[in-house]
């Protein structure tokens, strides 16, 4: 280094010369000239000015060299006792700030819940009040860590001190090598490091490259694990199928449920005085480095991604709630998983808390059941995540006492001591560093307790609680660094317990997945014969399944509109007016229903005399035309309309009964609703239409020779058919008698009180003439049927007689022209409604299906119409399971391709740290 610089750095005057050119100049050679100088020698110019010493003395008394190169030997020593002075200062400063830190937190928090209580205004002052003292105190400290990160020596100090110290400026004196650090400065460091223990900062990462790349690859495998188990659990329920996780259980208020929101970062766990837990909560934590947002989703249910943490704290109080009184647990789990950027992989399993004694209304074997179900999960292979109280005995701990049932020598329990700061630091740090119940995976203590915040402007919102909870925990345990400092190598703060965690499943998962992979391969094994000799490797899918079927229903329906056309509705429709016809003329020319018993008036113009009828009586001719206009006036359009759109809505039920759609409640509803919906949006407009066209026919009908002849053969059709129901139903009532004889004994004595012949008291309510009063009302009935069957018979002989053979003579053939006019009432409707309502159903309807069964269902739409089905569903589970296991098997082995690199990356670092140890020796050997 430069003396002239070092001299600069402290005030002192220039040296007069250089050290190397005087040095020089003293080995030179006498010149030529006697001995003396040349009077141009810059060095004897400037040397000649500057003497004030006289001729004669000695030119090198005032040389430093000498004295600076035994100096040298010195100061290093004397530089090493003076800065352990400040370091020691510096620590001791730094630790009581961090404690004023962690009083003027806890103070604050008082002092903020009694604001709290006190009111409104008061609370705004405290709090302006707390903050400045907040802020002050974390300004402070992070002067304190900025000055005791950037601790350097000075120059001056650098370059006085020996090079196996300190390197030089150029970094040539080791080689390439970091510099490495002095005595001095590690013993800074160290008391820096002893003063701050726990108070690094959430934000800061402090790891070196190889480490965050150590830690990066870390969370990848054990991201990949976790999907692992997500599909196995997909699989099926065998335990050989299901990697472990990290079971969390602990007595009621232990804690359990701070320590997961601290480590998720947001408060979303059911809270409350009773018993709020119930179910177990399969919680698995997905890190997503590149999302801004965080949320969660409840996979069982489908409730889509729920941003706001409020609202799944909600939702799983309700799940839990669901759970009956008298029950209180239930093993049903439910599944959880949150997505964020700040949290890390995990998978976790939160159990109700173990009590102690059961409430008067909690059933008494509460207590057992709590127990049997944390022992049904804290099994091998799960991790067990013992929570305790700091201010509980160890010895007390329920947690423990059971993790020691399943886990006697402690191997997968980790220890977590919670509530740290409500007892004293020595005793919190006897209770981690424990001997009378060790755990391989040692003991963790945490204060996951929030900062009390809530209410005014303490408010802390619904961000994340994470850093607040590590602030917390910082000024804590680094107000007594004695006891929880690194020197002491125990294990606090919830950060360390997330990295613990990290570590110790992937640790464990990556042990387990031997055994799981030889469980996968005999399962896939399993599945791949069941495949071949059942299904004869035929695949299938959901999609493929419903499209086969789509298919087949629209071939089938094809079928049935080329079958169904014009001539078809006209027959349905002939046959529904022929029906009226029947009514309207029992209702105006034959007998009616027998009432009462009462005598029988005789008619002025009884039906038998229609053939001898004059031509020109208006009795008949009023009784036509009013038969005509009931007939014409009935509604045409909507009945017929209705009559064509039950058809085929009744023909697309028969379709669906014989298509595979049968036994698909779903698809039923889909196509049903299909047809309806179509059948529905042209009813009314064809309706009218139909209505419209035959308008004609309501003030005129013309007839031709052709239709009446044709009309004559099918009214005698009509009538033949109806005579034949009338025998029928009189053999039924027969049959409903007992005999025949008895019913003609019935009959003849009702025709005698209608003739007047007997007389009835009361109407022969109570029975008459030695006959029940429902034997009465069948013989009614059977008169009724035996005069309308005369009437028939009477009919049928005018209908063939020549009188019926023209239609001039419609007056005396009611029937044949009724005929005629819903014959021609049913062709002209037959016309628009095979254009307005046919055509178009045979058009939108398979467009329609395409709509509702085809592109627009969803995936889960379509997987749950194929499940409907039990032999599709059994296929399709055995294709799905041996997919799943064949993928399981790839992911494994892509897990395993990153184990063997990152094995491979350790002894290449073991490697390279051992060859380095050998040039070291090799250097001190030189």
């Amino acid at each position: 280094m430069n003396v002239a610089k070092i001299s600069a750095r402290h005030g002192r005057t220039a040296a007069p010369f250089h050290l190397p050119s005087l040095r020089r100049q003293i080995h030179q050679p006498a010149l030529d000239a006697g001995g003396l100088l040349r009077a141009n020698n810059p060095l004897h110019a400037r040397s000649s000015r500057q003497r004030s010493r006289p001729l004669g003395t000695s030119s090198l008394h005032n040389v430093p060299a000498v004295r600076a190169i035994s100096f040298a030997r010195v100061l290093p020593n004397l530089a090493a006792k003076l800065i352990r002075i400040p370091a020691m200062v510096g620590a001791a400063t730094i630790s009581g700030l961090a404690y004023v830190q962690y009083q003027a937190t806890q103070a604050g928090n008082w002092v903020m819940e009694g604001i709290r209580k006190g009111g409104e205004m008061a609370s705004g002052a405290a709090g302006g009040l707390f903050d400045g003292t907040r802020d002050i105190a974390q300004q402070t400290k992070a002067g304190w860590d900025r000055t005791t990160d950037n601790l350097n020596l000075p120059d001056w100090l650098r370059g006085l001190l020996p090079a196996e110290g300190l390197s030089s400026e150029d970094g040539s004196s080791n080689n390439g090598e970091p510099p490495k650090q002095s005595k001095a400065g590690a013993a800074a460091v160290a008391g820096t490091g002893a003063a701050f223990g726990y108070a690094q900062s959430a934000e800061d990462d402090d790891r070196s490259g190889e480490e965050s790349a150590r830690d990066d690859q870390m969370m990848l495998l054990t991201k990949k694990m976790i999907e692992i188990r997500s599909m196995l659990q997909v699989v099926g329920q065998s335990n050989t199928l299901i990697l472990p996780s990290i079971v969390v259980i602990g007595s009621q208020s232990s804690g359990k449920s701070s320590v997961l929101e601290a480590i998720v970062g947001h408060e979303f766990l059911p809270k409350g005085s009773n018993m709020i837990t119930r179910r177990p909560i399969e919680l698995t934590l997905v890190n997503t480095p590149d999302a801004q947002a965080e949320y969660g989703e409840f996979p069982a249910l489908g409730l889509g991604k729920i941003t706001d943490f409020s609202h799944i704290q909600k939702t799983l109080t309700d799940l839990n709630l669901a759970v009956p009184a008298a029950d209180c647990v239930s093993d049903d789990p439910i599944q959880l998983s949150i997505y964020s950027p700040n949290v890390p992989d995990l998978s976790l399993i939160d159990l109700p808390g173990y009590i102690q004694v059961s409430g008067l209304d909690q059933p008494e074997e509460l207590k057992k059941k709590i127990a049997d179900l944390c022992d049904k999960y804290i099994q091998p292979p799960n991790v067990i995540l013992a929570i305790s109280a700091a201010d509980v005995d160890l010895a007390n701990s329920t947690a423990l006492r059971a993790s020691r049932r399943v886990d006697p020598r402690g191997e997968r329990t980790i220890g977590v001591v919670t509530k740290m700061d409500l007892v004293e630091p020595a005793r919190g740090a006897s209770i981690l560093g424990e001997r009378r119940y060790p755990l391989r995976l040692g003991y963790v203590g945490v204060v996951s307790r929030v900062p009390q915040t809530s209410g005014g402007l303490f408010s802390r919102g619904s961000g994340n609680i994470t850093n607040a909870i590590s602030r917390n925990e910082s000024a804590f345990f680094s107000a007594h660094p004695l006891e929880f400092g690194p020197q002491t190598e125990l294990a606090v703060g919830t950060l360390t317990l997330r990295k613990k965690l990290m570590h110790v499943l992937e640790q464990t998962m990556a042990s387990s997945l031997q055994g799981t992979s030889d469980a996968i391969h005999q399962e896939l094994e399993e599945a791949t014969y069941e495949f071949k000799v059942q299904y004869n490797d035929r695949p299938l899918s959901a999609e493929s399944y419903l499209a086969e079927s789509l298919d087949a229903f629209k071939h089938s329906f094809k079928e049935f509109a080329e079958s169904f056309g014009r001539n078809q509705m006209r027959e349905l429709l002939k046959a529904e007016l022929n029906q009226r016809v029947l009514d309207i003329l029992a209702q105006r020319y034959w007998n009616k229903p027998i009432a009462d018993l009462s005598p029988l008036l005789a008619e002025i113009d009884p039906l038998s005399d229609l053939p001898r009828a004059d031509p020109e009586n208006l009795y008949w001719h009023r009784k036509l035309d009013a038969s005509t206009s009931s007939l014409t006036k009935l509604g045409i359009g909507r009945l017929a309309t209705t009559v064509v759109a039950n058809a085929l809505q009744s023909e697309i039920d028969r379709l669906l009964s014989q298509s595979t759609f049968a036994t698909h409640p779903f698809a039923r509803s889909a196509i049903t609703g299909a047809s309806s919906g179509i059948l529905n949006d042209r009813f009314y407009s064809t309706s009218d239409q139909v209505e419209n066209c035959i308008k004609p026919y309501k003030f005129e009908v013309e007839v031709e020779n052709a239709e009446w002849s044709k009309s004559r053969q099918d009214v005698l059709v009509v009538l033949k058919a109806e005579l034949g129901a009338c025998e029928t139903a009189i053999k039924h009532v027969e049959e409903a008698v007992g005999s025949r004889r008895k019913l003609k004994d019935v009959i003849s004595f009702i025709d005698r009180v209608r003739r007047g012949e007997v007389v009835l008291e009361g109407d022969g309510i109570g029975g008459a003439g030695g006959y029940s009063a429902a034997l009465l009302s069948k013989g009614r009935e059977a008169l009724f049927l035996r005069d309308r069957s005369s009437i028939l018979q009477m009919r049928l002989l005018a209908l063939k007689s020549k009188q019926c053979a023209s239609s001039t003579n419609k007056y005396h053939c009611p029937e044949v022209f009724l005929d005629v006019v819903a014959d021609k009432l049913t062709s002209t409707a037959v016309l628009f409604l095979n254009v307005e309502l046919l055509s178009e159903f045979y058009y939108n309807f398979p467009r329609e299906l395409d709509v509702r069964l085809g592109r627009n269902l969803s995936e889960s739409e379509v997987e749950r119409f194929a499940r409907e089905d039990p032999k599709v569903r059994r296929h399709l589970d055995v294709i799905k399971r041996k997919e799943m296991l064949e993928r399981v098997l790839e992911k494994m082995e892509s897990l395993r391709l990153l184990e063997g690199r990152e094995k491979r990356r350790e002894e290449s670092q073991r490697g390279k740290k051992a060859g380095e140890r050998g040039g070291e020796r090799k250097g001190w050997l030189f």
